[in-house]
């Protein structure tokens, strides 16, 4: 058991990548705080995850609120008697368009979920990590963040926002024994990809898939396994690091 005694909290696990970490973290002894901001997705994943045998909580909460998310730390932390590690996984984005056609409310929605959680995480989560004199933060970020494609502009640079601040608090809070790591994955088998595409048709999936060299689209698995690892005392000297999770995407 990998995360034997571990207690985390993963942001927009109702479904995708983030339903994908929290199962995994579960599966390796991991008490999960399962969190989104649907209801119905997220109670269903900590039912799954009961049910399988693991320990999950959900609570409903908006990242982008600074009351959602001290309710969502404290209420993590009185749930289970503890916290070890957050996943920032939550996110958004607009559909792929021509930079100049977005609205300036997606854009405001766009920085306040992929970027200002980040902040609001750290804000109410770092106390307790310092007071424990250990704390792990994984930021589930985006190739968009390093090798940006047309007509993703405003997310691209949401996520580009998101590594720099990671690593930049990597820096920061490593003193006090505080990790915090990237996972950069390529598009993948969630509920964005058509926004990401533009349309999700046979075509357009093979055009660009064409630019994967492994030759799929990432799967929730694959960032599980990753964030298993950074999650893990595997990885006990690794932090400010962007592990890219991308099939060896070139372009």
């Amino acid at each position: 058991m990998r995360l034997k005694d571990k207690i985390a909290i993963v942001t927009g696990a109702g479904s995708g990548f983030g339903e994908g970490i929290a199962k995994r973290f579960a599966q390796e002894g991991c008490k999960v705080v399962v969190n989104d901001l649907v209801a119905e997705g997220g109670q269903r994943v900590a039912a799954e995850i009961r049910a399988a045998g693991g320990q999950a909580h959900f609570i409903q909460a908006d990242v982008s609120k600074d009351g959602d998310v001290k309710r969502l730390i404290e209420g993590g932390i009185a749930h289970f008697g503890g916290l070890h590690i957050v996943v920032n996984n939550a996110g958004t984005t607009h559909r792929n368009r021509p930079m100049l056609e977005v609205s300036e409310a997606e854009f405001d929605r766009i920085y306040a979920v992929n970027v200002k959680s980040l902040f609001l995480t750290a804000r109410h989560a770092v106390p307790h990590f310092r007071a424990q004199k250990n704390g792990c933060f994984i930021t589930i970020a985006s190739t968009a963040g390093v090798r940006p494609r047309p007509g993703l502009t405003w997310y691209n640079g949401s996520k580009g926002a998101a590594i720099t601040t990671s690593r930049s608090m990597a820096a920061e809070l490593g003193p006090d024994n505080i990790r915090v790591n990237v996972i950069n994955p390529v598009a993948g088998e969630t509920a964005l990809l058509a926004q990401f595409m533009g349309e999700d048709t046979p075509e357009r999936r093979a055009q660009f898939i064409a630019t994967v060299p492994l030759g799929r689209l990432s799967r929730p698995l694959d960032i599980a396994n990753a964030a298993l690892y950074l999650a893990s005392d595997e990885a006990e000297f690794i932090t400010g690091a962007c592990l890219e999770v991308d099939g060896g995407r070139c372009v």
